[in-house]
């Protein structure tokens, strides 16, 4: 519950700042991409370190403090708006505290699973953890995007808050014992390359690392041109964009429920490779669109379902081959390294696609990001992580 909480909490403020910034503070192409970028950079700056600590500690007791520190940020907020001080500078702010505070609990997250359960469970956990972060991307978008059009930015940010702080509640009620690695007294620098050298000599953490780092990128200016597409070019309300982008989350949950089944039928590799292609090239179709809402938001519904689906059927598979190749010692560290290299280009990603959106205009920036994204099935399709079977490697 404490996971699902957070993370409707997370996608629900992924979506009230870019859109409050758009719609309310009237923000061009190159300031959406600098929030965004602003809000992702923590993940380049810091996630190396989070892996190398999360290691050291209880994955509770990082996920917990998270949530408090992130609920505390965004109540501020809600003050802040309240007396009329939430202007660009201090959306800036609190994107960049919230994504910091962010790749503590989701590296914490990712390194949790194998601690609390057996090898064998590791799938059918991942698809669990996965189905609610499922529930959380349906929930998310469309209320932030309700909140954002019908209330104010205060409400919102104080939603927020309060998801926030449920899930600090419900975490802290954990009573299954973690098991620690064993501590090695080694300076935080050792214990990053350390990370760094084992994703870096295992062949299927380096491809997943690669791949990660391609689909980040593009996907990252494809999302800040899509933010100025939909309200502006389809004329969308807030409300409708919100409703269009959670449609990815029934796609997860549909997808959660495949990776379960599907890589043990006809294997891990085959599996990651054409669910990556499907949703990715799923957004080729976007530029195309025109026309009233009636024919638009169907489209688009389509489009973020097919994509949540595909999507989450690599997430799951991709973390459960992760898992399997990794020592618990390790887990943190490897997670982080792939995080790190995976998504540290999204702020260049995010100031990309506000770059092609105000030279070339959003259907041409579109598609240009779009297209980017199909290098990372590509990436998989000629590397050793399209050979794996129908069983987890050791």
């Amino acid at each position: 519950m404490g996971q699902t909480v957070s993370q409707l909490g997370e996608h629900t403020t992924l979506v009230v700042l870019p859109l409050f910034a758009v719609l309310v503070l009237d923000a061009g192409a190159g300031q959406l991409g600098v929030l965004r970028a602003v809000g992702q950079a923590p993940i380049l700056l810091l996630s190396l370190f989070v892996g190398a600590w999360v290691d050291r500690w209880r994955t509770r007791t990082v996920m917990v403090l998270a949530d408090a520190g992130r609920a505390v940020v965004l109540g501020a907020a809600a003050g802040a708006g309240v007396v009329g001080w939430l202007g660009l500078p201090v959306v800036f702010g609190v994107a960049f505290v919230v994504g910091a505070l962010s790749v503590f609990f989701d590296v914490a997250y990712q390194a949790s699973l194998v601690r609390l359960v057996r090898r064998e469970q590791l799938i059918p956990g991942n698809s669990a953890l996965e189905g609610s972060r499922s529930a959380a991307q349906i929930g998310g978008p469309a209320l932030g995007g309700a909140l954002v059009s019908l209330l104010s930015a205060p409400v919102a940010a104080a939603f927020g808050a309060g998801f926030f702080v449920v899930s600090f509640l419900s975490i802290r009620r954990i009573g299954r014992r973690e098991v620690v690695p064993e501590r090695v007294e080694r300076r935080v620098w050792r214990r990053i390359l350390e990370g760094l050298r084992f994703v870096a000599g295992n062949a299927s953490l380096r491809v997943v690392c690669l791949a990660s780092a391609a689909f980040q990128f593009s996907f990252a200016a494809v999302m800040t041109v899509y933010l100025l597409f939909l309200p502006r070019d389809l004329q969308l309300s807030g409300t409708v964009v919100g409703l269009a982008l959670a449609a990815t989350g029934p796609g997860a949950l549909v997808g959660s429920v495949l990776a379960g089944r599907l890589p043990g039928r006809f294997g891990y590799g085959r599996v990651l490779v054409w669910a990556a292609l499907v949703a990715d090239g799923v957004f080729l179709w976007l530029p195309a669109l025109h026309g009233s809402p009636a024919v638009t938001v169907p489209v688009l519904l389509v489009v973020n379902f097919v994509f949540g689906a595909g999507g989450q059927l690599v997430n799951v598979t991709v973390m459960a081959v992760r898992q399997a190749v990794t020592p618990p010692g390790m887990q943190g560290r490897a997670a982080a390294t792939i995080t790190f290299v995976g998504m540290g280009l999204t702020p260049l990603g995010s100031l990309l696609g506000g770059f092609l959106a105000g030279t070339w205009g959003t259907r041409a920036g579109l598609g240009v990001a779009a297209a980017g994204m199909l290098l990372s099935p590509a990436l998989m399709a000629l590397s050793p992580l399209a050979r794996l079977g129908r069983t987890l490697p050791r």
